[in-house]
């Protein structure tokens, strides 16, 4: 017996599948292939059919045909036993459909080249065909291990790197406790200008205070003009604070002198209090409840310069932390508005439906409880995102007019915050371009909403961008809130607390 081909034909004569196994032209093959369907008579119960030259022996199987071509003095019990045979093969795909069979055709041409070898039927079982086409390289296995050992050998390299970064960077800290650096310094360093609420038009030092009535908008200033500060009293900063805006330029060493003169003097002065780099990212404090869920968003923002919205991404979570794994057997009920642009993304081991009809975050298998004694952030049980283009639904609003005038630059900036969110930790930093003397703060105001103007040397205006701004918030956009705890094995359910908070990852003014 010698198969010439074989083949699954679709009935009407679309060759889904064919495999040649001995050396013959593509277009003899094809010509064969094409002829079969002209040559199948309907009502007929024969499995084969021969022209001249070659014998056609098939097979009906639901819509299509499972076919061998063989020459006319092969075997036609050898035959039939063949197709037996390779009738059991399409189980390689998922169905019978044309579509899926395309789509599994050389998993489909493998198992035909297990059954016939150069025309003849190898003496195999189907089992044996299934375990040859699943069999996998060692060559291959072994190459994937090292791959992943080198992976591995990077990531520690990353990790030795990053500790030695950090460490110079505490160092670096430690040096320059006890005082701001000098303002050309920081300058010549691209020094950034943070603003703050606590400048004093005739005093001129800050003292901690707040946006929007104690909402904690911080922003820190210092200038240098203390020519018209009248002497033998308090300084207005201290029974009057601003809640107004101004600028962090650091202070200079002549700064640092004229105070100490001031404090010999008997003159009370109030210091101000070294807000951190990024407040809104500061360190939350350890879990103490049996089961701790935090509700964060990050907020990314680029406004721009002349106005409007470049981008606008809200990107949340929900993690869950449990102390003691025998409080794992539970279920999280959760609340949340229903705002349809935003998109929601289950842990994969999260029950999907039991989430999209009840608004109830599970596992899958409910005798599987959540991990306890997760680090960092916990395990995170749901996402979500949210992208807009309307400008309305940015939390603050940030406009930076500079404009050269003579031998001077004045720089005005509006700022206006949304009702929508009570924002804390506020600091707004201006770049600033080098500099011998302090800024010259002309004018500041306001409270939710205010403007502030200051004056620099001859500069080009593109040096005071961009404007980063960095500010934290108790509510999110989703409204995300943890309704309650549901205990899968009876009992009261453990005792949780949530924490909710808004906070930005990148908020710029380019």
């Amino acid at each position: 017996m010698v198969v010439l081909a074989a083949s699954i034909t679709s009935k009407s004569g679309k060759a889904l599948v064919s495999r040649q196994f001995v050396d013959m032209s593509r277009i003899r093959i094809e010509g064969l292939l094409a002829a079969f369907p002209k040559l199948i008579g309907s009502g007929k119960q024969h499995t084969y059919v021969e022209t001249e030259n070659v014998r056609y022996v098939y097979q009906p199987m639901e819509g299509i045909y499972l076919l061998l071509v063989t020459n006319k003095q092969s075997n036609i019990l050898e035959d039939l036993d063949t197709l037996r045979l390779l009738s059991k093969v399409p189980e390689f795909s998922a169905s019978l459909d044309e579509e899926i069979i395309c789509k599994h055709a050389f998993e489909l041409i493998f198992a035909f080249d297990e059954v016939i070898s150069l025309g003849h039927k190898e003496n195999v079982t189907v089992a044996q065909v299934r375990q040859y086409c699943e069999m996998e390289s060692h060559e291959e296995r072994l190459h994937k291990l090292v791959l992943q050992s080198k992976i591995n050998d990077t990531k520690d390299v990353m990790k030795r790197k990053a500790n030695e970064i950090d460490k110079s960077k505490i160092e670096r800290g430690k040096l320059e406790k006890g005082g701001y650096s000098s303002l050309q310094s920081m300058s010549s360093m691209g020094s950034i200008g943070r603003m703050d609420a606590s400048l004093s038009n005739d005093m001129g030092i800050s003292s901690g205070n707040t946006f929007g009535g104690g909402s904690g908008f911080g922003i820190t200033s210092e200038v240098d003009n203390f020519s018209s500060k009248p002497k033998g009293r308090p300084s207005a900063a201290v029974g009057a604070p601003t809640k107004g805006m101004g600028m962090k330029l650091g202070k200079s060493q002549r700064t640092n002198q004229f105070l100490e003169s001031l404090k010999a003097e008997g003159e009370m002065i109030v210091e101000d209090v070294r807000p951190s780099a990024n407040p809104s990212k500061a360190a939350a404090a350890p879990p103490t409840d049996p089961v701790t869920l935090t509700v964060e968003e990050k907020l990314n923002v680029t406004l721009k310069r002349d106005g409007g919205l470049s981008n606008f991404d809200v990107q949340g979570t929900l993690s869950l932390q449990i102390l003691n794994q025998d409080d794992g057997f539970i279920q999280v009920q959760i609340e949340s508005v229903g705002n349809p642009e935003i998109k929601f993304k289950t842990h994969p081991n999260i029950n999907k439906e039991l989430f999209s009809n009840e608004n109830i975050l599970g596992s899958k298998d409910p005798n599987r409880p959540f991990p306890a004694g997760q680090s960092g952030d916990g395990l995170g049980l749901l996402k979500w995102r949210m992208q807009s283009k309307d400008e309305s639904a940015v939390p603050l609003t940030i406009n930076c007019w500079p404009s050269v005038s003579g031998n001077e630059t004045y720089v005005s900036i509006e700022y206006e915050a949304s009702s929508m969110f009570d924002l804390q930790n506020v600091v707004i930093s201006v770049p600033l371009p080098a500099l011998r003397e302090a800024p010259n703060v002309r004018q500041i105001d306001g409270e939710w909403s205010g403007s502030m103007e200051f004056v620099v040397p001859p500069a080009d205006t593109s040096v005071f961008f961009p404007i980063s701004v960095g500010f934290s918030a108790t509510s999110t956009f989703s409204n995300m809130k943890v309704a309650n705890i549901v205990p899968l094995k009876g009992g009261a359910a453990p005792k949780f607390s949530q924490r909710i908070q808004l906070v930005t990852e990148s908020y710029q003014v380019v």
